[in-house]
């Protein structure tokens, strides 16, 4: 009931979580090596040295971009708000080569689903650096959004909160 009320009357919105899409470092946007991404041209957001290859929705929604090289996705939450999961700094060069989708435009996909595996350690060999960015394309529209850097995480763990 107390739910039903708050809706009606306008209560403050609960807080949404974005988790993150892989194993890893959490850094600061500012420590990518990549402009529009330090300097939060698309949007802010975090970046996640990445352990791991698995790269996992970050919440419930509507994949917008699955770009044909594997190296991004763009998901449109359920809450709102709109990432792009961006597996390293110019991978778009590799043009596909070491990345496998699982999803596809128009996918609807829950928390925690796999979207993409990258093999890191061929991706650094070709001379490439594997950080992560992810960004909330929309950050205007959260303007309490809080990033939780400088920890280290399981995908699936909380990287921002909108």
């Amino acid at each position: 009931m107390f739910q039903a009320l708050k809706k009606m009357f306008g209560g403050k919105k609960e807080a949404a979580e974005v988790l993150s899409p892989v194993s890893g470092q959490v850094v600061p946007l500012s420590e990518v090596n990549d402009p529009a991404f330090a300097q939060e041209i698309l949007g802010k957001g975090v970046a996640v040295k990445p352990s791991e290859g698995e790269f996992r929705a970050p919440f419930s929604g509507e994949v917008t971009v699955m770009f044909d090289t594997g190296h991004a996705v763009s998901i449109k939450g359920d809450n709102g708000a709109e990432v792009i999961v961006h597996i390293g700094l110019d991978t778009v060069q590799l043009k596909g080569q070491h990345f496998t989708a699982y999803v596809k435009q128009g996918d609807r996909v829950q928390a925690g689903d796999l979207l993409i595996t990258a093999d890191l350690e061929q991706i650094q060999a070709a001379g490439y650096d594997v950080i992560t960015p992810v960004i909330i394309c929309n950050t205007q529209d959260f303007p309490d959004m809080a990033c939780h850097t400088g920890i280290q995480v399981r995908a699936g763990e909380p990287v921002i909160t909108l």
